[in-house]
């Protein structure tokens, strides 16, 4: 019985994919717990701490499908304890022989610390090829709408043309930063730590560096410069860097969501065969993933304060923080997962309306051409003469509805500086998008981060 959304048999898909559930699985876990102690067992033997036959029987016996997971919940249920009841079966399976080797000079939060940068790797993987994907899809819509031409909009009302493409390469733009932020902090965060209970490798002594370094090369994780039991400056940079490339997805789908809109109907998710927008109202094409996406954002980056809030450990080990990473931690990766793989779906088969767009240019009635025409002015009259000018001139437009190109050659100050011309000319808004077109084509054709 799933009593958590992302779990649930009715909405798990709508939250994260089945992937990367997977991934955070109790199945998941014990696996990436089972590789940690072998990959220990095996460094240990090397150095001749523990015989090689006790590493290779630990190895070897250490089968996913052997653990009953139901039983490990209780035991840790019982025993108040994380790995306690997992240490004990994992031992069963073992030989009598070799079974006291298992866990040898390890602590539980090595174990798990360990695990969970396993499986933090495994989830990068998964979210580097969505994000992979994400980037082509938005290189493509920024190079094929480069001159694709729509209203530009600021504090909700139309400001000045710009193009769909250049919208795209300012979301390029960012995905990419969060593609290089993930590449700087992987060697970060994707290290391990096997340094015992409190830190100081006292129960293998002068060998425990040397068996760190073999059993995280093992495992390919990095190596601690010293001890991170208490130090989660990790956990919080990962929750961060979580919550910006989500939220950045999250701003692309509530533009998607926007833009989509009846009164706007700039761009559309592609409506496939069986899509439902209501119960009642057979007509509807609701934007339900991207809403879905923002969604999900909102909750995710709400989880990184949970981060910070974990770095703020007591002494050398404190569950009460620690524990805390085990759900927020999960969740902020399931989340994402489900971010990017509905980011990817959308931006894939994004519908973009560029005549609905240029359409919409013409709802002011010509207005968001006033900075051209104020510029132009300037040159024969001044700035601050020219902003008034025009700004008289708009104003009563927006009162009358008077088409501002009617009242630009009404105004005899404006009629005699332009002419009739130059005020057509200049009220063209496909000559007044700056250098959209080719901001949108450089940062498409920009190598990926």
């Amino acid at each position: 019985m799933a009593g958590h959304v992302i779990d649930s048999d009715l909405f798990g898909n709508s939250y994260s994919t089945p992937q990367m559930r997977e991934v955070f699985s109790s199945r998941g876990v014990v696996q990436s717990w089972i590789d940690v102690e072998s990959a220990l067992a095996r460094a240990q033997a090397d150095l001749g701490l523990v015989p090689r036959e006790a590493a290779e029987d630990i190895t070897e016996r250490g089968v996913v499908d052997d653990f009953d997971l139901a039983a490990l919940g209780e035991g840790i249920e019982a025993t108040s304890h994380t790995l306690m009841p997992f240490l004990r079966r994992y031992q069963e399976l073992c030989s009598e022989e070799h079974r006291g080797y298992l866990h040898w000079g390890a602590t539980t939060q090595d174990i798990v610390d360990t695990g969970a940068a396993l499986r933090t790797r495994r989830a990068l993987e998964i979210l580097a090829e969505d994000l992979a994907a994400v980037r082509e899809q938005l290189r493509r819509l920024a190079e094929e709408h480069a001159e694709t031409v729509m209203p530009g909009r600021t504090h909700g009302q139309h400001a000045l043309p710009i193009t769909f493409g250049y919208k795209a390469a300012t979301w390029l733009a960012e995905v990419d930063r969060h593609r290089q932020r993930l590449a700087e902090l992987r060697p970060r965060v994707l290290v391990g730590n096997l340094n015992g209970a409190v830190g100081t490798m006292a129960f293998v002594g002068e060998v425990g560096l040397e068996v760190q370094a073999r059993a995280l090369d093992d495992l390919g994780l990095a190596v601690p410069e010293i001890c991170w039991h208490s130090s989660r400056d990790r956990v919080a940079e990962m929750a961060g860097w979580l919550a910006m490339a989500g939220t950045t997805l999250g701003r692309i789908g509530r533009e998607i969501y926007q833009l989509q809109k009846t009164e706007f109907g700039e761009l559309e998710e592609a409506f496939t065969e069986g899509k439902v927008g209501s119960s009642t109202m057979p007509q509807k094409r609701n934007p339900a993933i991207s809403e879905s996406i923002v969604a999900k954002a909102m909750i995710l980056k709400a989880q990184a304060q949970l981060g910070y809030d974990a770095m703020m450990q007591e002494h050398e080990r404190d569950k009460a923080l620690w524990q805390t990473e085990w759900e927020f931690l999960p969740e902020m990766f399931m989340l994402m997962g489900g971010i990017a793989a509905d980011s990817r779906k959308v931006l894939g088969q994004l519908v973009v309306n560029g005549d609905r767009m240029r359409q919409n240019i013409g709802l002011t009635g010509g207005l968001i051409m006033a900075e051209s025409i104020m510029l132009k002015l300037a040159e024969v009259v001044g700035r601050h003469r020219a902003h008034d000018l025009v700004y008289e001139i708009a104003m009563g437009c927006a009162e009358t509805g008077t088409p501002f190109a009617d009242a630009l050659k009404a105004d005899a100050t404006v009629s005699s500086v332009l002419g009739e011309d130059a005020i057509e000319e200049h009220l063209d808004p496909l000559r007044y998008t700056g250098l959209a077109a080719q901001m949108a084509r450089a940062v498409a054709g920009a190598p990926p981060s």
